[in-house]
């Protein structure tokens, strides 16, 4: 360790604690970034172009470009919807991560392989990190280092949000699974540049099923909040409806995914959550990477604030923040959950909502952007009518 006291150490090298530690390493504070590394999250890996280009993601990284979703009903209805004038990036996450944390360690950050193990005050009330670093033979001797920030990057089940941020606890998962098969370049069934949906009761009681492509492999996954549904039997039937059944597997990954932005992030004094640790997953699509990363950087933010100033309130702008620019998308969302995805019927329906000329331009450009569409309000009325009255059953599926 080049020292024993740093100004922030972030727990948990994903997509939002690699971005706080690069953006604070940019602003010259001394950061410890600690990941225990060697374990891929279980993702579709979509990226929209507002995360391109905000977070300046290099082309190398995009390993497919995808220019049609297909929702698929459970009456097997596909609605194709077209990407007009750009397109939805896929990443492979671990190469994708890497990228960002040896980004960060190129702007300052020291990064350490390590396994959290808690924090402790010294008698100065410093904070103080306690870590096992791993090692190329196992586990190393018990370490430590002071703090004077903490951010807590440490995924849905977080252990620093459980062990010292009040309502953690209550938090509600949806559990993801997919595998990583290699994909049928040869099949003339297969597209590369489309993303694959299934609303389908059979793939998930209460989520949806997934074929993303990602160059020359495949992510193939599902998720449900239903603690007794089987996620692996549901993507053995997905891959047979999809004709993925025989090709070859190269990774099996599964994990909590968090139903909503957990009521607090901090803790008052000198801790601080984002990404899945926040909740910042957004309901219905399920969408992670782009939040993550947004909040990532409020959360950098407010540290420095919290920093500069001494005032440690200045930790509570992140989530504020983060309601402010996005707390209505996911509200709507949540909504859009709750109401379409409940049964087999109003999948079927959902899905023929999505034929609409109205719903798929405002969706995507909303998607892309990252901002609900404001500028066409007699859209949104009509848009607004259909969807009752495919709700109410008055509309033919």
């Amino acid at each position: 360790m080049n020292t024993s006291q740093y100004d922030v150490v972030v727990v948990g090298g994903g997509p939002s604690g690699a971005t706080a530690a690069d953006d604070l390493a940019r602003q010259g504070l001394s950061v410890l970034l600690m990941d225990r590394q060697g374990r891929t999250k279980p993702c579709g890996g979509a990226i929209p172009p507002r995360l391109i280009k905000d977070f300046e993601i290099p082309d190398h990284l995009l390993v497919a470009k995808v220019r049609c979703a297909r929702m698929i009903s459970p009456k097997d209805n596909r609605v194709d919807i077209h990407i007009e004038n750009g397109f939805v990036a896929m990443v492979n996450r671990d190469s994708f991560d890497e990228w960002l944390r040896e980004r960060a360690r190129s702007h300052g950050a020291t990064r350490l392989r390590a396994v959290y193990e808690k924090i402790t005050r010294d008698p100065d009330g410093v904070a103080r990190v306690h870590f096992n670093p791993l090692l190329a033979q196992g586990v190393g001797e018990p370490e430590s280092v002071r703090a004077r920030m903490i951010v807590a990057a440490d995924g849905a089940r977080s252990e620093i949000a459980r062990q010292h941020i009040e309502g953690a606890e209550k938090t509600k998962y949806v559990f993801a699974y997919h595998e990583i098969v290699r994909a049928p370049v040869e099949d003339p069934t297969h597209d590369p540049y489309r993303c694959d949906v299934y609303y389908q009761g059979p793939i998930s009681p209460d989520f949806y099923g997934w074929v993303f492509p990602h160059g020359d492999t495949m992510s193939v996954g599902t998720g449900s909040a239903d603690k007794g549904f089987s996620l692996r039997g549901s993507v053995g039937k997905l891959r047979a409806i999809a004709g993925l059944s025989e090709v070859e597997t190269l990774r099996r990954e599964g994990a909590p995914i968090p139903l909503k932005p957990l009521p607090r992030w901090e803790n008052g004094r000198d801790i601080v959550l984002t990404g899945d640790a926040a909740g910042v997953v957004a309901p219905a699509s399920g969408e992670g990477i782009y939040y993550a990363m947004a909040c990532g950087r409020m959360v950098a933010e407010a540290v420095q604030s919290a920093l500069k100033t001494g005032d440690a309130t200045c930790l509570k702008q992140a989530r504020k923040q983060f309601l402010k620019e996005h707390g209505r998308v996911f509200w709507i969302l949540g909504l859009l959950q709750y109401f379409w995805y409940q049964n087999d019927k109003r999948r079927e329906r959902f899905v023929k909502v999505c034929e609409d000329p109205d719903v798929q331009r405002l969706t995507f450009e909303s998607y892309m952007n990252k901002k609900l569409v404001r500028k066409k309000p007699m859209a949104h009325i009509r848009i607004f009518f259909k969807d009752l009255a495919h709700l109410l059953g008055f509309a033919r599926v």
